[in-house]
């Protein structure tokens, strides 16, 4: 495991994760402005909570099938982050995973998330368009909130349950999308 070893080591580039590692501790690379590379190997399950939160950055990681768990924060406030693959091995997403990676313009989240969580996506501000598979059945509180670029979405028949705020600021949404989510799910869901 890596626990908080470098966090707030401003002046680390790059690094290499060995084989050995199965764990990304909680703060493992908290604050490391300087980040622009990181390698996580296949043995790795879980990346903890606000792992690389504050990477500014980070602009690309590449997260391996083995991953399973994705902590709250764990993104956070990763600013030079534009795209994400998120491996189909995913069961959760934490609170606030990816908030305010302003740069990033896709994602893809995987069949085997089923609750996108409050916050997941907030602040994305670059973020034009999601697919949601048909595994999700919740969208909570505030998870895609100011999301100002996004102008499609598609929101399956499985999504029962979208929480207050959840796509709350995203003015670009077309007038259509926006109707199709009031009538299924309330005007909540683009209010505070």
């Amino acid at each position: 495991m890596i626990g908080c070893k470098y966090e707030c080591c401003r002046s680390l580039t790059k690094i290499n994760i060995p084989n050995s590692v199965t764990n990304i501790g909680k703060r493992a690379f908290l604050l490391c402005r300087s980040l622009t590379k990181i390698n996580i190997p296949n043995s790795v399950t879980n990346i903890g909570d606000e792992a690389f939160s504050g990477c500014s950055s980070l602009t690309n990681i590449n997260i391996p099938n083995s991953v399973t768990n994705i902590g709250y924060n764990a993104f956070y406030d990763c600013r030079s982050l534009t795209n994400i693959n998120i491996p189909n091995g995913v069961t959760y997403i934490g609170y606030n995973a990816f908030y305010d990676c302003e740069s990033l313009t896709n994602i893809n989240i995987p069949k085997s998330v089923t609750t996108i969580r409050e916050g997941a996506f907030s602040n994305c501000h670059s973020l034009t368009s999601i697919n949601i598979p048909n595994s999700v059945t919740t969208i909570g509180k505030y998870a895609f909130c100011c999301c100002h670029s996004l102008t499609s979405i598609n929101i399956p028949n499985s999504v029962t349950t979208i929480e207050d705020g959840a796509f709350e600021n995203c003015e670009n949404l077309p007038s259509h999308i926006k109707s199709d989510i009031i009538q299924r799910f309330g005007e909540e869901v683009f209010e505070l």
